[in-house]
């Protein structure tokens, strides 16, 4: 029966995509991999990483690589401003936030509904899962996930959440317990 209700689940978040802007741009991504959607908080940079990495966050205990988006489809970088979100995703068991200009809607985009990218340059459209035909002649660039980050960049920001979070408990343990000294 739990089977049942989680394919039921899970046919509910089909075709369901978070929007969301880098400068006129309007991009989408698969719903089921986003966790939640937050405010730019302070980051902490990470030395000798690339430079789309913009570096650590620290999200109720958890520390998250952020990535701006922007650098990332090698754009030129904008200041952030309090439009200027992070969306956490879960790509592959690592949560990883993404810096975007502003976040638009949730949109059902049905798979009818979406052509695959233009035959431009394979480097350039490898994020590009399809694009969503919207009305007014408008699109969407749907972004995939997981080709957001190669084999060896999803690795180097998996690495930073296992750093991160055995730091974190190293130094948990590292507190002398109260009496302890």
């Amino acid at each position: 029966m739990a089977e049942e209700e989680n394919l039921v689940e899970e046919d509910t978040q089909k075709d369901k995509y978070l929007t969301f802007t880098l400068g006129e741009e309007l991009y989408g991504i698969d719903i089921r991999v986003v966790m939640e959607i937050i405010g730019i908080l302070p980051i902490t940079a990470v030395p000798e990483v690339p430079e789309y990495v913009r570096g650590i966050i620290n999200l109720r205990g958890k520390i998250i690589p952020v990535v701006d988006m922007r650098l990332r489809f090698r754009r030129t970088f904008r200041d952030y401003t309090d439009r200027t979100c992070v969306i956490v995703i879960e790509a592959d068991g690592v949560l990883v936030g993404l810096i975007i200009d502003s976040v638009c809607e949730v949109l059902d985009i049905p798979e009818a509904q979406v052509v695959p990218p233009p035959k431009l340059k394979a480097a350039q459209n490898r994020y590009v899962r399809g694009v969503g035909r919207l009305p007014e002649n408008k699109v969407v660039m749907l972004l995939d996930w997981q080709k957001l980050f190669s084999e060896d960049e999803a690795e180097l920001l998996g690495e930073m959440n296992d750093t991160a979070e055995q730091g974190g408990q190293a130094e948990a343990a590292a507190v002398p317990e109260e009496g302890q000294k």
